[in-house]
């Protein structure tokens, strides 16, 4: 199995990665995540002084309470820290200390607060700058009636019944639907009795309640079910909402990618897809801040995925009856091979010529190829790993370049 060596070196590739972007995280060496961001407001406090919030969390970055957390965390830029709870085996010193022994938790100032509408809340209570709650009485009573309606209204229950519940027969899964679009039609009537794209005059805690298991249904549907919310010309509304999410920074530090949201359905529920993934995101999958936050998050953790792929992708099949260690040059040559495309572009000089061209290829190592970067691609965990954005952009270089050897 010989590798030429056409491609960059880490050391040369996390240089030039980390010249193109800012991203950076913190690593936790054997822990899992083995890496974590770094909160936006750290920067604000004094030296050697603790953060005033203390949050705790899932591992895997995905439950949708938890994300609403870190949303008002990061827009109020509030410092914290973060504990991660492994929720399939949850540490019984967390059992003790939260009455539900369920995540999110919080300890603001020492005062441990659970259930993220309680933390949301308390956060608003404490640190009131920028607010997430309108000024005006009637209004934020209004606001805080419709973080009340969230969590009662029963609009995540019939919503994941549409997706999630296996029906006898069409009708039935028509019924699903109907009362799921009733629940959406209220949404936008809500959305519609402000003159701006949220739910109140300006961004709040009940846009922060609703987006993640909006994002999350916005994903899942159309590959699950066939139903999309996202272009529907019944929610103008909605998709308005959407749009102006978007254009909030703090949102893109916490929310999960297309393919993150649907892979991980899949994973937990075994929900049987009826259509194709969504197409990845094409403008994130260019822009440069992407592409070099997912080039310095690959460069910098290299060794954890190396390490992650030798054990549990099944290339180790293709060592024979050789020591597992005899693949590993090819392993991290093609994650090298990964991050150099990330950050050249067409402009990366692939082992066999041209993207496509296939003569003279090593048929194990193309095998070993094909296995590392299929088995990346649907391993990273937005936003685990990295962000969303680079996460599409990722995907998007880790498909391009497995084309070149297939």
């Amino acid at each position: 199995m010989s590798i030429q060596n056409t491609v960059s070196s880490w050391e040369e590739l996390l240089e030039t990665a980390r010249k193109n972007t800012s991203a950076r995280r913190v690593k936790r060496p054997g822990q899992s995540p083995s890496t974590a961001p770094i909160p936006s407001g750290l920067d604000k406090l004094s030296p050697n002084t603790e953060p005033p919030v203390l949050l705790y969390r899932d591992t895997n970055s995905w439950c949708p309470f938890c994300e609403r957390v870190w949303f008002a965390l990061e827009e109020k830029e509030i410092p914290f820290t973060t504990e991660f709870i492994d929720l399939s085996n949850i540490p019984q010193w967390y059992r003790d200390l939260v009455p539900t022994s369920l995540v999110p938790g919080a300890k603001i100032e020492g005062k441990l607060v659970y259930e993220s509408k309680d933390i949301l809340l308390a956060l608003e209570e404490r640190f009131n700058s920028p607010p997430l709650l309108p000024e005006d009485p009637q209004e934020n009573a209004i606001a805080r009636q419709w973080i009340e309606d969230a969590e009662t209204n029963g609009f995540r229950q019939i919503a994941y019944k549409f997706l999630r519940e296996t029906p006898t027969d069409a009708e039935e899964l028509a019924n699903f639907q109907a009362a799921f679009e009733a629940q959406l039609d209220e949404l936008e009537q809500a959305l519609g009795k402000y003159s701006g794209p949220y739910f109140v005059s300006s961004f709040s805690l009940v846009d922060i309640m609703y987006s993640p298991h909006l994002d999350r249904l916005a994903a899942n549907l159309p590959v699950y079910r066939g139903y999309h919310i996202k272009g529907n010309p019944r929610f103008p509304r909605i998709n308005a909402w959407f749009e102006a999410l978007n254009q909030r920074p703090a949102y893109h530090r916490v929310k999960s990618d297309d393919a993150t949201n649907n892979l991980l359905l899949r994973r937990r529920w075994g929900v049987s897809p009826v259509g194709n993934p969504l197409p990845l995101d094409a403008a994130a999958s260019q822009e440069i801040q992407y592409r070099a936050e997912a080039a310095e998050r690959l460069s910098d953790n290299r060794e954890v995925a190396t390490k992650d792929i030798l054990k549990n992708s099944g290339v180790q099949a293709l060592a024979g009856n050789n020591d597992i260690s005899a693949i590993a040059p090819a392993v991290d040559f093609h994650l090298r091979l990964l991050a150099d495309y990330l950050i050249n572009g067409n402009n990366v000089q692939l082992p066999w010529g041209r993207v496509g061209g296939k003569d003279n290829i090593d048929p194990i190592l193309a095998a070993v190829g094909a296995i590392t970067l299929a088995y990346v691609r649907n391993r990273i965990c937005a936003p685990r790993d990295m962000s969303a954005g680079a996460a599409t952009a990722f995907r998007a270089a880790a498909d391009k370049v497995l084309a070149s050897i297939y």
